[in-house]
């Protein structure tokens, strides 16, 4: 397992457009992204931090079902 790294919010962001997670809305420093996966639709939020702290962006992770390794391949 890699190790979590220290990035700011536009590559996550960014990542996660790759993975498929299309952003919906910015309201303040909040980032609203949505997946549809069947009949349903997931929904994630990124602060807007310079950078987003580790454990923030390993929960992320894990909201989107990615491993950290799937994450970082996203990068």
């Amino acid at each position: 397992m890699s190790k979590i790294p220290s990035l700011s919010y536009d590559r996550i962001v960014a990542a996660l457009n790759r993975g498929g997670w299309a952003v919906t809305r910015q309201k303040g420093s909040h980032i609203r992204l949505e997946k549809k996966e069947d009949d349903s639709v997931l929904k994630l939020t990124v602060p807007a931090h310079r950078p987003v702290k580790r454990t923030t962006l390993a929960k992320i992770i894990k909201q989107a079902g990615l491993t950290i390794d799937e994450f970082l391949n996203l990068l």
